[in-house]
């Protein structure tokens, strides 16, 4: 068993290997959201890799696996990147994102990618989904684990709330939701759109348990798995310090990199930071 001390051992040179097929694969498509893409990065990769039971592209449909719900359904190129690399589905499909015809669409769908939990549409579902599943486990007398990455700005949506009151209230603790807390939405900071306040104390006031991390460091996003599964009787969320477009320079916590398509200039600069050849 790798030790959680380990973990970033093998998650960093695993995350800058993915953000160079990020960068590369939303240039050559000239379409898909950097930003948050990037941002999701290590949380994504980490709940994959180490701490989500079952999961098996031989096995896509086994009933006790651990469940995933990309509520900010628009990252979802990492989430493809992981699949592809974990066997789901060839890595060939990859170039063929957001494409007539293709199954990786702009948002996850269920029906037609392999691995896929929850299609993810309008922002601000994916909790209620989330709350579903788990719901269902426990009538069911099933173990598994269902998890939700959450994007800040969505959570400015009233049905987050009305979900959050509602886990509590049946004391969901088989659901772990992840805050991929970056500052920044389409059209700014998140504290101007529409501030959150206190994020911690919100939540802990709908009766939930917080975790407060790094969310790119994979060591923390492990040991806070690790305690939210410990908790008995109420649902945990793991609010993740993240930034918008982690590991190039130049779309760091720039909100016009939420959806802005890569030109040449920038993807060779970004490319160049990323330690990457760009013409793999």
């Amino acid at each position: 068993m790798i030790k959680t001390a380990e973990i970033n051992k093998i998650i960093n040179p695993l995350c800058r290997r993915f953000r160079q097929d990020l960068i590369k694969l939303l240039y050559g498509t000239q379409t898909g959201h950097p930003g948050a893409s990037l941002s999701a990065m290590e949380l994504i990769t980490t709940l994959y890799y180490f701490k989500m039971n079952g999961v098996d592209p031989t096995d896509a449909c086994n009933p006790g696996r651990d469940r995933f719900v990309l509520s900010k359904g628009h990252a979802a190129p990492t989430l493809y990147i992981v699949l592809a690399e974990l066997g789901f589905f060839p890595k060939d499909d990859l170039p063929g994102l957001r494409s007539l015809g293709c199954h990786l669409q702009g948002h996850p769908c269920v029906a037609k990618t392999p691995g896929i939990d929850y299609s993810s549409a309008p922002l601000g579902q994916g909790l209620s989904y989330a709350l579903g599943i788990a719901l269902a486990a426990k009538l069911d007398g099933k173990k598994y684990t269902t998890y939700v990455v959450m994007g800040d700005g969505e959570t400015q949506e009233g049905m987050i709330w009305e979900a959050a009151m509602a886990a509590s209230k049946f004391k969901t603790d088989n659901i772990i939701a992840i805050l991929d807390k970056n500052g920044v939405q389409l059209d700014g900071a998140t504290d101007e759109v529409m501030p959150l306040g206190d994020v911690q104390a919100k939540w802990q006031s709908f009766g939930w348990h917080t975790i407060t991390i790094d969310g790119h460091d994979a060591c923390a996003i492990s040991g806070a798995v690790d305690e939210a599964k410990s908790v008995m009787g109420k649902p945990t969320i793991i609010i993740a310090e993240t930034i918008k477009g982690r590991g190039v320079s130049f779309m760091e916590g720039k909100s016009e990199w939420h959806g802005k398509p890569i030109d040449e200039e920038h993807f060779l600069l970004a490319m160049k930071e990323l330690g990457g050849a760009a013409d793999e």
